[in-house]
């Protein structure tokens, strides 16, 4: 197996989709369409990043930032990839270009019911924050 990292591209959309509808505790809305996630990969260009393996995506990250935070978004790993490090290492590549950007601190949105994806994230040394609450609104 060798797997290749590079900055997702909207051509990567069709597949990255089949991967995130394959990930048990993946949250997808309207906001995950492809005119969306075209917006979303201009507005952060070269942030986002895709694993393949064989030709076949194995992996992605979105990654964007306001010009003060960082966020991560849809960090997936195909099941049969799993705990071979490609979760780190997309995550590595977006936090590398936030720091490049200067952007100094990042957060991940994850569903409290998805316990793989929570040990995932406090194994790589991210910190729950129970002392905060998300409000959302649809507009």
């Amino acid at each position: 197996m060798k797997v290749d990292y590079r900055v997702m591209v909207l051509q990567d959309y069709q597949e990255a989709m089949q991967l995130w509808h394959s990930c048990v505790g993946m949250g997808l809305s309207s906001a995950d369409e492809r005119p969306q996630i075209a917006k979303f990969l201009r507005r952060n260009s070269g942030l986002s990043f895709v694993a393949r393996d064989s030709g076949k995506l194995v992996g992605t990250v979105l990654c964007g930032h306001d010009g003060r935070r960082g966020y991560l978004y849809h960090v997936a790993v195909d099941a049969g990839y799993r705990r071979l490090g490609i979760g780190q290492a997309l995550m590595d590549r977006a936090l590398a270009g936030l720091e490049k950007a200067g952007i100094q601190k990042c957060h991940i949105f994850v569903y409290s019911e998805n316990r793989e994806g929570l040990l995932f994230w406090e194994k790589t040394r991210w910190v729950i924050r129970d002392e905060l609450v998300i409000l959302s609104k649809d507009i």
